[in-house]
């Protein structure tokens, strides 16, 4: 498992992340298995959300309560959790109130004293990043965060939470797969006129963050668009399926392995947030840490999955 030095901090993490957002329902030896697992391939930094399970904080008690881990254990792992999305109501809320009491009820739910990163989940509209920042300041001399991040956001929403926070901004969490990746695909095609993919979406936040020492950690790594699917194994990506294949045979690695080193190849040093709980898929998956694409190779899956190189 390959591993680096998170920027802004001081604390050394797998490129290879275990998402928690499916435990709620899972019995208490199938959590352990499926962490413990992920720990044996060198995944020790575990995403998780407030919104996720049936309640607030359903997977991060769940997790608590099959885990079991003693203060030791605990430094084992990086904990990320996030806060932002007001669950089943349909709007976003970066309030300093209602971030403390997310990051708080986050501690109780995973019965311990502080996240190592929290991201903000998503952009408020209404954001006031005045507060945002408060609420960084008390977490972190608290001691209840040691680092922070956000997710899905733009470069300029990035710029305005910057000229506020005192601390780093260490992480955006936003979702890429060979199959859905414009934040890549636009800048291979810049300028090219008649051409969708040329079309500026996101204000150039792979270069963005690599300018700003900020870890994109990609989340749906195999899924085709936005929850529709995934893309391995499916009638509707015949070459880039062939492609995967091949080079799973190549590398003596399941396909999974490769989907994830399409993303792990690229020089951002960016992080794969895997969201499976089939602790096979997990070992699969983590084999694609350090595979070491040729640039033709990368290029030639970016192509099979329906993207130009002018």
């Amino acid at each position: 498992m390959k591993t680096f030095i998170l920027p802004g901090t001081d604390m050394v993490v797998p490129n290879v992340v275990l998402g928690l957002m499916r435990i709620q329902n899972m019995t208490d030896e199938a959590v352990r298995r499926l962490v413990n697992t992920a720990r044996d391939t060198g995944i020790t930094f575990l995403d998780h959300a407030d919104v996720y399970g049936s309640d607030y904080h359903g997977c991060e008690r769940r997790f608590a309560e099959a885990m079991k881990l003693s203060p030791s254990e605990r430094e084992q792992f990086v904990i990320q959790s996030k806060a932002g999305i007001v669950k089943d109501a349909a709007y976003y809320d970066l309030s300093h109130h209602h971030i403390i009491e997310s990051v708080n009820g986050s501690l109780r739910a995973l019965g311990t004293d502080y996240l190592d990163i929290l991201l903000l989940h998503r952009s408020d509209a209404l954001v006031e990043p005045e507060e945002v920042a408060r609420a960084f300041d008390e977490l972190s001399a608290a001691g209840k965060v040691r680092a922070f991040g956000v997710s899905n956001q733009t470069a300029r929403q990035l710029d305005l939470l910057r000229k506020h926070v005192t601390q780093p901004i260490v992480a955006n969490q936003l979702q890429l797969s060979i199959t859905h990746a414009p934040m890549i695909a636009q800048g291979v095609a810049a300028n090219m006129q008649d051409l969708d993919q040329s079309v500026v979406r996101d204000d150039g936040i792979v270069d963005y963050c690599r300018l700003h020492d900020i870890t994109i950690q990609a989340w749906s790594p195999f899924q085709a668009g936005f929850f529709n699917g995934p893309f391995l194994g499916s009638e509707r990506f015949p070459e880039l399926n062939a492609v995967i294949d091949r080079l799973s045979d190549k590398y003596g690695v399941p396909a999974e392995a490769i989907a994830v080193a399409w993303i792990t190849r690229h020089p951002a040093q960016m992080q794969v947030v895997l969201g499976t709980t089939t602790p096979e898929r997990v070992t699969a998956a983590a084999l694609g840490s350090d595979i070491p694409l040729t640039r033709s190779e990368w290029y030639e899956l970016f192509r099979a999955a329906g993207y130009k190189v002018p």
